[in-house]
């Protein structure tokens, strides 16, 4: 949607630009007040002089005077001093009270008599029955948008209008022929729309007013940065995360950004149709959630999107957002929005999310998180569609937000980001080997890649990206320590991963159980067509909080599973117990675990599978038990351990088979404490 020079103006004062920019808002007003109806007007301060010079012109028209209250006291009768509103106070009484024939009262700071929690001030109290005193006034009420107005004042005004930004079908008569030559040949107004949409008339014109450079240039961007630039309040910023450059792997997460937003706002830029410019606008997400456990980059991923639009960042964690007082954690909300909608193009963040929008009718607190949903869901309602204000929400536990929330025209796209998988961690890794200058060789990368598959050693989670960070920024840390030039090694990536971690100290007898234990596990698991595959044996009590771990590698299968893999499963499970039995003649307390899991499969196999005993299941669908007979109950009984009684004739079986190898990576695993697949592999075929 280009404009071409000759159809602009030459020439635009403030007081022009408001007329240009608002021409239906003025008319709108205008009409109210000509069919006797009190206005409440909501905008910036910095409008409201302009906005009522152009509204009082047109009231003139129809000889209709207007009395502005703005609390300035024409004369000091006393040595004190008055604050602005004992003046507006006393104004008010007057014209109330000195009047019996129609008025209207311009009241343009109806937020001085009001506190920021929409509570009435002690001197403003008597403004209430002022305002309501005289019948035959008409109020012209300014309201700003960052303060909320108690009920009983708003009531007064049946006719209510907003005025929060620039239509976008204005713009075109608010930009000068010497501004618009500094964006090239044809402006692009989609394109300066986005930063300039949250602006009101008065300060977009200052802002482009200050747009320098030369006419008609062949690259136009330096005079959108500047446009950019002047846009920017406070301390809100344009970060530079790039998706690709600066975040590793997660290709199909980059994939779904791209093609259901990225790609859109682009197309959009390049369209001149209008109509077609309007439906695509209402196709593109407003609203979205990214979920997935913590530590996987769902906010970087938000400053990534903003950094591809030039959009500024808004990161608000969802418990700063909560008060004490009422109306403040609403009023928090709405100010979050106003300033995001002010300097557009913006992203507006709700960290953790799910702290105060969880569904409604499921709060335990002091139900302030009711009103707050209700705010937000006020807030996301109240966009046009062609503002470039981005709302996402970043959760842990997506399944508890709010249904309201996640309907389609508020957080309506929605996406998982998970645990990084191998690709991932290696590219992840990959941009910090660069950035932090680690040197790291192709071997310790790919060592790191696979080491970080599993569960954090001595934690209960999976290695995220912040993990992998954390692994790089110690790795950094220790070469700038040793003034280390040298390349890094897979030693250095393993002392990294384990010189931190609290090991168990144990005694030999220790270390022989739980070595004999986890080569148990191993056997088994290598000797079961349907187990995965073993990746990683250690008995230093560095994985997952356990003494001993077999790790696996993750299985290809991941939503079906059979009735042979589950009974392998329990195979590999009683493996440790019977390979202490067979080398020890002895059992330790260690199986308990592995016994409870096992005996669980084994549960579900018969009582809720039906792979055993009667053709039905004995489980519902919160997985109680269902009624049953006691003759039902003992058959059920005799099948679960029957199941796991085979299980354990199994792994005795193919532990006495392969005691040789048993003993060899037992023996192994005392002298290493630490082997992984190719160890594993390499153990076996020499046995």
């Amino acid at each position: 949607m280009l404009l071409k020079e000759k159809d602009l103006p030459k020439e635009l004062n403030d007081f022009e630009s408001v007329e240009a920019a608002y021409p239906a808002e003025l008319a709108r007003v205008n009409d109210a007040i000509t069919r006797k109806l009190s206005v409440l007007i909501e905008c910036e301060k910095e409008l409201v002089p302009y906005f009522f010079k152009c509204l009082r012109d047109r009231l003139k028209k129809n000889k209709l005077n207007c009395l502005y209250l703005d609390g300035r006291a024409q004369e000091q009768n006393s040595m004190m001093p008055q604050t602005i509103v004992s003046v507006m106070l006393s104004q008010l009484r007057e014209a109330v009270r000195g009047t019996t024939e129609n008025l209207i009262v311009v009241l343009p700071h109806l937020d001085l008599l009001t506190t920021s929690e929409g509570g009435l001030t002690t001197e403003a109290k008597e403004v209430i029955p002022l305002c309501y005193e005289n019948p035959n006034i008409l109020w012209v009420g300014f309201k700003d948008p960052s303060f909320m107005l108690p009920r009983v004042i708003e009531s007064l005004f049946p006719h209510r209008e907003s005025i929060l930004g620039i239509p976008r079908d204005r713009l075109q008569h608010l930009i000068l022929q010497k501004e618009a030559r500094k964006f090239g040949k044809n402006l692009n107004v989609i394109r300066l729309y986005k930063y300039v949409s949250g602006l009101n008339s008065v300060r977009l014109r200052h802002v482009l007013s200050s747009v320098d450079g030369e006419d008609y240039p062949e690259n136009s961007q330096p005079a959108f940065d500047q446009v950019r630039k002047a846009t920017l309040c406070g301390k809100l910023h344009v970060p530079e995360i790039d998706l690709d450059k600066d975040i590793g792997g997660y290709s199909s997460v980059k994939e779904k950004i791209k093609k259901e937003i990225l790609n859109l706002l682009e197309r959009k830029e390049a369209m001149k149709d209008p109509e077609e410019i309007k439906r695509l606008e209402l196709l593109i997400p407003k609203g979205m959630i990214f979920w997935g456990p913590p530590g996987t980059g769902k906010t970087l991923f938000a400053k990534g999107i903003a950094t591809a639009l030039q959009a500024t960042v808004t990161i608000v964690s969802g418990p700063e957002l909560k008060s004490k007082w009422v109306g403040e954690s609403e009023e928090r909300i709405r100010r979050v929005f106003l300033e995001a909608r002010r300097n557009a193009p913006s992203v507006i963040v709700f960290d953790e999310l799910d702290s105060f929008a969880v569904a409604r009718g499921t709060y335990t607190g002091s139900g302030v998180e009711h009103s707050m949903v209700n705010q937000l869901l006020t807030e996301l309602d109240g966009f046009r569609s062609n503002e470039m204000v981005f709302v996402i929400g970043t959760t842990n536990f997506v399944e508890s937000l709010d249904p309201a929330l996640l309907r389609p025209g508020r957080f309506e796209f929605h996406l998982c980001i998970p645990y990084p998988n191998e690709k991932d961690r290696k590219e992840i890794i990959s941009i910090y080997n660069q950035k932090m200058n680690l040197c790291m060789e192709d071997a310790a990368i790919d060592y790191a890649t696979q080491r970080t598959a599993g569960r954090v050693e001595g934690l209960g989670t999976y290695h995220s990206g912040d993990h992998l960070q954390a692994f790089c920024r110690a790795l950094a840390r220790k070469r700038l320590r040793n003034n280390t030039k040298e390349n890094t090694t897979v030693s250095d990536v393993e002392s990294i991963l384990t010189e931190n971690l609290e090991l168990p100290d144990l005694s030999p007898e220790e270390r022989l159980t739980v070595a004999t234990h986890e080569a148990g596990h191993a056997i088994c698991a290598m000797n079961c067509k349907h187990a995965p595959e073993v990746k990683r044996i250690s008995i230093r009590g560095d994985i997952g909080g356990s003494l001993g771990y077999v790790e696996h590698k993750y299985s290809k299968t991941r939503y079906v599973y059979t009735k042979e893999m589950l009974l392998d499963e329990i195979c590999v499970l009683l493996g440790g117990r019977c390979a202490e039995e067979l080398l020890l003649q002895d059992l330790s307390i260690g199986s308990s675990h592995d016994l409870r899991v096992a005996t669980n499969i084994s549960e579900s196999l018969c009582k809720e599978l039906g792979f055993y005993g009667p053709l039905r299941t004995f489980v519902d669908e919160k997985y109680k038990d269902v009624p049953m007979s006691n003759e039902t109950k003992i058959l059920l009984e005799k099948q679960i351990q029957q199941v796991l009684d085979n299980a354990k004739l199994r792994a005795k079986d193919i532990l006495a088979v392969h005691k040789k190898e048993l003993t060899a990576l037992r023996d192994t695993l005392l002298e290493k404490g630490v082997l992984d697949c190719t160890d594993v592999n390499q153990l076996l075929e020499k046995n």
